[in-house]
């Protein structure tokens, strides 16, 4: 086995261990003052394995249906967040978390599945692009009350988000040969820049966890509300499509990339705790999504 492999192969694993190396060593929150750099590594290795050419056979109403599911999501998430009365912070992080791109590992997990990968592929592109303004856009318009800067989330999603991902599909598509050289490794490079970032925001809320066993009881109901009925309105919404379709549709509604949320959480200045759905909800996404991949897969 190969050092990639073991990455990606065991990322729940190393997940959980980040989480636990978090709360045992809150001094591991100083890598989030790097969270800027370490999210435009993460989403840049991600996107280079992604060309134009991929996206040119996508169903237009297909697409559709995946975006019309995607801005459902933060009005879900808010839903829960109220429903289960979690605090203004902890609302904001939701909310946050239901608007981001899907996990960058969407489409692997769609191939895994036997479903629609360039769709879930363009929809990654897509999402990633329209967050600059439906990020802001949807957080002052549910959280209008709540003094949430949306400017700095603006520019981190430019700088960390949009910026590479767009840099690196340009270099795929104008280098291919040369990068895709090295398609075996980005993926690992992305994971660890996820096990990197969720260790750091859980450091930066060790205190609050340690202390607090019910606000997690809580949040960790939400992150796996919030994952379940994604995947469900994602099924609805691909109902009447081809089943390859479906459960690209299924996949990219119901995972969120927790690990960007956390990022943006802590880059945009928002308090720390704002990121703990976050983390909750990546760790709920990896076991859940994985189990789904496989059983459609069988079927």
């Amino acid at each position: 086995m190969t050092l990639t492999d073991a990455v990606e192969d065991y990322l729940l694993l190393w997940i959980l261990l980040s989480v636990g190396v978090g709360i045992a060593f809150p001094r591991v929150s100083v890598v989030t003052r790097a969270s800027t750099l370490v999210l435009a590594v993460m989403i840049g290795s991600i996107s280079l394995t992604l060309s134009i050419e991929q996206f040119r056979q996508v169903d237009a109403r297909a697409l559709g249906l995946v975006l019309a599911g995607h801005v459902a999501m933060p009005f879900v998430a808010f839903g829960i967040a109220t429903g289960l009365g979690l605090s203004a912070e902890l609302t904001v992080g939701f909310v946050i978390l239901g608007a981001v791109t899907p996990e960058l590992v969407t489409p692997v997990m769609t191939e895994l599945a036997g479903g629609d990968t360039a769709l879930s592929t363009t929809a990654l592109v897509a999402i990633g692009v329209g967050s600059v303004g439906f990020i802001p856009a949807v957080v002052a318009l549910l959280l209008g009350g709540i003094d949430v800067p949306t400017a700095p989330v603006v520019e981190q999603l430019l700088v960390a988000v949009v910026a590479p991902m767009l840099i690196a599909i340009g270099a795929r598509t104008h280098f291919p040969d040369r990068i895709g050289r090295y398609d075996d490794y980005y993926p690992a490079m992305s994971a660890l820049m996820v096990i990197l970032i969720i260790g750091a925001v859980t450091a930066a809320n060790a205190e609050v966890v340690r202390s607090n066993a019910s606000l997690l009881a809580g949040v960790g109901f939400g992150a796996v509300a919030l994952n379940g009925v994604g995947y469900g309105l994602g099924y609805l919404l691909g109902y009447s499509v081809p089943r390859p379709t479906r459960i690209a549709s299924t996949l990219s509604v119901g995972m969120r990339d927790f690990a960007v949320a956390a990022a943006l959480v802590v880059a945009a200045g928002l308090p720390p705790i704002a990121s703990v759905p976050a983390v909750a909800f990546g760790v709920v996404e990896m076991v859940t999504s994985a189990g789904l991949a496989r059983r459609l897969k069988r079927r």
